[in-house]
């Protein structure tokens, strides 16, 4: 009998602490151009275990795969968090010494956590629904990008990019397969329940006004905007008083010389502000379905920064100087929950009524399901 997938992954997952263990006690296997090719190896070997695994079936989602395989890292990111906490030993300090010193950092240590157990758990539950996952796999798209693009330039221009060994490209692969993950799942046609065309007319006839939901989402978007761009001009220096303030009373973790605050809060001010703008358009206009989905694309992108940001500025391992002063916690994570819970709260209001957001459907059509593209 052939287990389900999921759970064929699940233990070739289990793998990865092992094969850590065997590299970390193994001086051969240590050196960084032996790290990065042994790296290959495994990821390769990987692949051919799961193409294994699912051979018997006459159609494979290519989009499995890079789940899959990333259910695999997954498990080495949560021995590296766990190992650097001090709750397991002897597995990551081979790779920590002569791969990416940076994952020493508390940022990274949340990143690790995030995508050791969110991400891990997403792809379990996105490789058991493989025939209806596409809204899951959004959610997950956005979460890796945000990771990826903050990650990889945190790097490069932080105090660790003097130290970049050759394990640190491994992150490459990483870095393209959510974008081209994102662009597979963004063409595929949506599935959704019918809505009657009286009822989406009577949705998109009601102004903003007599909206009272979106209404206070506008007012929290509009709020976040006002943050991503008051943060942004903090790290770029700017010299007025309130931004000296800011930064020196409230998050002095946005000068951490590791780069990853900067780096998010730039992604933020030229990415997430132009995002966070149409969204409000959205709200305000009818029949702009792309909400869908790309509400849940952002939501996956600012619970996963905002997780590492928030962690990372509380974590022991950050300096005390950098961290959030204690009288000041409060409002300061307040404001970044906000700015996570902002996203989250707009893509569950788009997916639990979407009548607003739909095109206009013929009238006497079904209530059965139907794609739209």
């Amino acid at each position: 009998m052939v287990p389900p997938t999921e759970i064929s992954v699940f233990l070739l997952s289990l793998l990865a602490p092992g094969v850590l263990y065997t590299m970390n006690n193994i001086p051969a296997l240590q050196e960084p151009l032996v790290i990065l090719g042994m790296g290959a190896v495994i990821l390769g070997s990987v692949l051919l275990l799961l193409f294994l695994t699912v051979r018997h079936k006459a159609k494979v989602d290519p989009l499995f795969y890079v789940f899959a395989e990333f259910s695999f890292t997954c498990l080495v990111g949560l021995t590296n968090a766990l190992e650097q906490d001090g709750f397991i030993s002897g597995f990551m300090g081979f790779y920590i010494k002569m791969g990416e010193p940076h994952l020493t950092t508390a940022y990274a240590l949340m990143m690790s956590y995030w995508e050791g157990i969110v991400h891990f758990i997403l792809f379990l539950v996105i490789i058991h629904r493989m025939k209806s996952y596409r809204s899951l796999g959004l959610l997950w798209a956005g979460s890796s990008i945000a990771h990826q693009i903050v990650h990889i330039p945190g790097v490069v221009i932080g105090k660790y990019g003097s130290n970049i060994r050759p394990a640190f490209w491994r992150n490459i692969p990483f870095f393209l397969a959510p974008f081209w993950a994102a662009s597979l799942l963004f063409s595929r046609p949506r599935e959704m329940q019918i809505i009657t065309a009286d009822k989406i007319a009577a949705e998109q006839k009601k102004s903003l006004l007599f909206r009272p939901i979106d209404l206070l989402l506008s007012l929290l978007l509009l709020g976040s905007m006002a943050f991503s761009v008051f943060r942004g001009f903090v790290v770029l220096d700017c010299s007025l008083d309130t931004c000296f303030t800011y930064i020196y009373q409230y998050e002095p973790y946005l000068k951490d010389p590791v780069g990853f605050p900067r780096v998010m809060m730039l992604v933020y001010l030229f990415y997430a502000l132009p995002l966070l703008t149409v969204f409000i358009y959205g709200l305000k206009t009818p029949g702009c379905s792309w909400m869908l989905d790309w509400t849940i694309f952002f939501a996956g992108a600012m619970a996963q920064t905002q997780w590492c940001h928030i962690g990372a500025s509380l974590h022991s391992r950050t300096p005390f100087t950098y961290r959030v002063p204690a009288d000041k916690r409060l409002p300061v994570i307040a404001l970044n929950a906000l700015l996570a819970a902002a996203p989250a709260l707009l893509a569950l209001r788009c997916h639990t009524n979407p009548a607003y957001f739909m095109k206009p459907v013929p009238a006497g059509q079904s209530n059965s399901k139907k794609k739209e593209n």
